[in-house]
């Protein structure tokens, strides 16, 4: 089932607003884990990007439930929340998205990969949205 977003808040989703999305997991002790995360946004699916093995990559590869908040950032009182479930995870092409999300964030694509460091996209489909 795919969750229509609200008209009104598809600025935020945006490569010109440059807002961050605050992914919340919870880790396999049950604490909390939020982090301010880059993302983008391709007409369907919430796309976040990260180094293999990081806690929110090791997470999100247990549990493909999460929520985020979208803030905007020049209302922080104006956020969308999302609710959604992980359709896709993939080495595949990830360098090429991170440097892609660099040049939403920072304007060119020149994003330090250390040697080593594998890449990894996820593609999040909502599955409940709300707007403040």
């Amino acid at each position: 089932m795919t969750v229509s977003i609200p008209e009104r808040y598809t600025d935020l989703l945006g490569r010109e607003k440059k807002a961050f999305a605050y992914l919340a997991l919870v880790r396999s002790d049950g604490s909390p884990q939020v982090t301010p995360i880059w993302f983008d946004f391709d007409g369907a699916h919430f796309i976040f990007n990260t180094a293999r093995g990081r806690v929110k990559d090791r997470i999100m590869h247990r549990h493909p439930k999460v929520a985020f908040v979208i803030t905007d950032p020049d209302n922080p009182y104006r956020y969308m929340q999302v609710n959604g479930q992980i359709e896709d995870e993939t080495e595949e092409g990830a360098a090429d998205m991170i440097r892609s999300l660099n040049v939403k964030y920072h304007g060119n694509p020149n994003y330090n990969i250390p040697p080593g460091q594998v890449r990894v996209t996820y593609k999040v489909l909502a599955e409940r949205i709300s707007t403040m």
